[in-house]
């Protein structure tokens, strides 16, 4: 759509690892991705665009000037750029239906119609039209969309002689070259600007959060509605998609990106084949050692991959990957630690989608992986002790007056008892007294027996609203729990 694209850590948890004996080394295990039984068809996701000569109508560079190279480019190609007009409609509360509409810019990149954009100009909308500078209006369809890189195709009915604008190669550019880009911006069809390469391998990302790696940074000015535009280079070549804007204000301020024309041809073909990208699957979530570490857990490596969850019947449970248990004692038992696929570091996520995207043959992968299920469960006094207390108020086994009962002690609404063990708000993280709450207006006594159970069996009560005051009062200034001696206590924000 015509809109722009612009682009605590609480106190520290403990969790201590034990070890049974040496940690299991570095090993390897074999991954298949599941690709599903035609994904990597020869004739769809294997296939990349080529190259294409540069159009007819433009002199070489060097014979003329620079102002004439611009005229030329512009003649010769901004006949195939369209102009995208989008329609959505949507139903209010009263029942109204609502209309909106945006628009954006796009490429004709062959003779059989299909137009390259942004996925976030066509996202949503209910009717699509194309013209390209004149009165002509043409309907068009969706025929794929991939929001993991904001590129999309849409088709019309191709007009005899239609412009096509011919695709260059963004792996070889280099900072300072020119480049030009034609589009619609603020509705204004068919606008050229031009400017330089300002940098390479920018990273971005796309509206779904995914990483697009290696984005074009220019200085030519792009504005809402040059979004799915070409990014030319002085031989009138596509090198780039422009896709977003760096802007305070909502205008261009001189610094653009553009995904680069490389990753489209990778993926266009398997938008017009299957109207989707379909990548390989890993079956299992994961999270980066390094975000679990910083919340404060013990784990015995600082980078890689942590598997948290296996989908069963997946190629990652065939594999024999294993995720995160709940241990009997309450603690956690590690699974497998990926920390490299075919020689390729896994210290993030965004290095895992990188490899997916790069990586669509379907061979057996080599995954390095830390089998770390050897480590005995995550122990921790001060949660096993006191995680009673922080139990959320919206829990399906507390009633209204439970909950009147424990207003003013320290919870959390977004604790779940899911197995998403890393994720901040957890019903055993506790540390009550790291929030300033008045706990003078709760009584504990009147905590129901969910609260209590697993307290009295060997800790004594619960303390009381006395005491918890005073547990508030010392612990924000030592950090230490004066009911079970732990120095460092674990935050729910």
């Amino acid at each position: 759509m015509n809109r722009n694209s612009i682009y605590q850590v609480s106190a520290r948890q403990i969790l201590l690892l034990a070890f049974a004996s040496a940690l299991i080394a570095v090993g390897a295990t074999a991954l298949l991705y599941n690709y599903g039984k035609d994904l990597m068809a020869k004739s769809g996701s294997d296939v990349t665009l080529a190259e294409q000569a540069p159009p007819q109508g433009i002199t070489d560079p060097s014979q003329v000037s620079d102002e004439q190279n611009s005229i030329e480019v512009y003649r010769a190609i901004s006949p195939g750029v369209a102009f995208i007009n989008t329609t959505s409609y949507q139903q209010d509360f009263w029942g109204d239906v609502q209309e909106g509409k945006g628009n954006g810019s796009g490429s004709v990149i062959d003779a059989d119609g299909n137009i390259l954009t942004n996925f976030h100009v066509i996202d949503g909308a209910q009717k699509l039209t194309v013209s390209f500078g004149g009165d002509k209006v043409y309907p068009a369809k969706v025929v794929g969309g991939d929001p993991d890189t904001d590129l999309a195709v849409i088709k019309i009915d191709p007009p005899p002689g239609m412009t096509v604008v011919p695709l260059g190669d963004s792996d070889k550019l280099v900072v300072g070259q020119k480049v030009l880009a034609i589009g619609n911006p603020f509705g204004l069809d068919r606008t050229l600007t031009t400017g330089v390469i300002s940098g390479l391998q920018r990273p971005i990302r796309a509206r779904n959060d995914r990483p697009i790696d290696a984005a074009i940074q220019t200085d030519a000015s792009i504005n809402p509605g040059n979004s799915g535009g070409p990014l030319l280079d002085k031989f009138g070549k596509m090198i780039g998609i422009n896709s977003q804007i760096l802007s305070p204000a909502g205008g261009s301020v001189g610094v653009g990106f553009a995904v680069p024309v490389n990753i489209a041809k990778r993926i266009v073909p398997q938008l017009i084949k299957f109207g989707e990208v379909r990548r390989p699957k890993l079956g299992a979530s994961t999270i980066s050692a390094a975000e679990v570490n910083n919340r404060g857990y013990r784990l015995p490596i600082e980078n890689g991959l942590v598997i948290q969850r296996v989908e069963p019947g997946t190629t990652a449970f065939n594999a024999g990957l294993r995720g995160l248990t709940q241990a009997p004692t309450g603690g956690i038992t590690l699974g497998d630690i990926i920390t490299s696929i075919d020689g390729e570091k896994m210290d993030s996520l965004d290095d895992l989608y990188r490899y997916l995207d790069k990586n669509r043959s379907a061979t057996p992968l080599r995954s390095n992986s830390i089998a770390a299920a050897k480590v005995l469960p995550l122990r921790s006094s001060c949660w096993a002790r006191c995680r009673r207390l922080v139990r959320p108020v919206n829990s399906n086994r507390t009633s209204k007056g439970a909950a009147d009962a424990i207003k003013g002690l320290p919870h959390c609404s977004q604790m779940t008892e899911t197995h998403d063990f890393f994720n901040e708000g957890y019903g055993w993280q506790c540390r009550v007294c790291s929030r300033e709450m008045e706990l003078a207006r709760a009584d504990t006594s009147t905590l129901p027996l969910y609260y209590r159970q697993g307290e009295a069996e060997s800790r004594g009560p619960l303390p009381t609203t006395q005491a918890l005051a005073r547990w508030t009062d010392a612990t924000r200034r030592s950090s230490t729990c004066p009911r079970c001696g732990i120095t460092e206590l674990i935050d729910i924000n």
